[in-house]
């Protein structure tokens, strides 16, 4: 078997574009992957397509020497244009891996440990203004039967937060844990937003809402600081989105940065690197909860991770989206009582449709974080994605 073309595809999902690649053979089996990479796209793209010359001709079965070789020959490695568009092919290499031999992903690298995975919800809070609005929405998610409900609470703050600033998150916070109680993890995002005095000022005030997780306090170029923050409070620290590759994480790991890790499989290189990086958490007992806000193609490869990764522990999911999703994929997931059932179908268990992707072409977008418009993450009509 060898690799005759890759494809790529670009389709607007609202506030980013999904970015998918499809690897094809010279047998009739093709491959699918995501390297979705917010406000980068065509960036990513171009490096998917700047290896074909390395890939056209190649065993797709060879799976560690072509990661090797493209990770090896980019010369300046790591980052998130190369390490996403690795990642998409590695993903699509696997898929035709599985394929081939008539078996999901998950039994390539292990076997099956459970059939489902535990999921908190991102996005719940689409529109959201008030703690009135956040608590509203946190009862909707709960009755959805998501076990945790993660938000960033701090308007347009950057850096520093003014006293009004800080009173309006923990009363936003506290609406929604009044509104929710005990019954589902509460878990903030800080998007990397706060200088080191700040983060420890807000963590060790979280600490009155037993939350499981401060996701990226600072910013994530500064292992030393998120370490040192995470000395400071009470508060558990999660990170590492925007980490690379294993060897970002090994610093990450000297450095004692996080209590949860959240590697992105779009971005941090792939399946197997993901799975590295899992082994490496595991051998200190650190649980792993990927990143994973993207779309079907990684919210797949994701699942098949946390088939076979021993400390897989939380996945993050959209509580809705665009309403195409369902036309531009086969994706059928599976979600009950707070678990999203892994597919057993070969490969990944998914396609992409061309045609439908071909309809919503790709519209340019900018970094919300910092603007007061985060809430804004869904359009109107959107719709969970998952069955019941």
């Amino acid at each position: 078997m060898k690799i005759t073309e890759i494809k790529t595809f670009l389709c607007h999902a609202y506030r980013t574009n999904w970015v998918f690649v499809k690897v094809i053979t010279d047998e009739g089996i093709y491959g699918v992957g995501e390297a979705t990479l917010e406000y980068k796209e065509h960036a990513v793209i171009s490096a998917i397509h700047e290896l074909d010359r390395v890939l056209i001709g190649k065993d797709p079965h060879n799976i560690e020497a072509i990661w090797h070789d493209c990770y090896r020959d980019a010369y300046w490695r790591g980052g998130p244009v190369l390490m996403s568009a690795l990642a998409s092919i590695e993903m699509a290499l696997w898929d035709i891996k599985g394929k081939a031999l008539g078996v999901p992903v998950y039994q390539l690298l292990g076997g099956k440990i459970r059939d489902s995975v535990p999921c908190y919800a991102n996005g719940w809070f689409a529109g959201s203004k008030t703690p009135e609005d956040f608590a509203r929405c946190a009862k909707e998610a709960v009755k959805m039967g998501f076990s945790g409900l993660k938000w960033d609470p701090f308007g347009s703050a950057y850096m520093n937060i003014d006293p009004q600033g800080l009173k309006t998150a923990l009363d936003c916070i506290s609406a929604v844990k009044d509104a929710v109680g005990d019954k589902v993890h509460l878990i903030i995002e800080g998007h990397g937003r706060f200088n080191v005095p700040t983060a420890v000022r807000i963590g060790n005030a979280l600490s009155d809402f037993d939350i499981l997780w401060f996701e990226e306090p600072i910013p994530p170029d500064d292992k030393k600081g998120l370490a040192w923050v995470r000395s400071k409070i009470s508060t558990p620290v999660s990170g590492g989105e925007r980490l690379y590759s294993r060897y970002e994480y090994a610093d990450f790991l000297r450095m004692e940065c996080a209590d949860f890790w959240q590697p992105d499989v779009s971005h941090a290189g792939g399946i197997m690197e993901i799975k590295k990086i899992a082994s490496m958490a595991e051998a200190h007992h650190i649980p792993v909860c990927p990143h994973n806000p993207s779309g079907p193609v990684a919210n797949a490869a994701t699942l098949q991770l946390a088939a076979c990764v021993q400390n897989f522990y939380l996945l993050e999911t959209m509580a809705t989206d665009i309403p195409w999703r369902a036309e531009i994929s086969n994706e059928k997931v599976r979600f009950e009582n707070s678990q999203m059932f892994i597919p057993t179908s070969a490969g990944l268990g998914i396609d992409i449709n061309e045609e439908a992707i071909a309809r919503y072409p790709y519209q340019p977008h900018d970094l919300r974080h910092y603007v007061g418009t985060l809430t804004d993450i869904r359009p109107e009509g959107s719709t969970g994605y998952f069955k019941k």
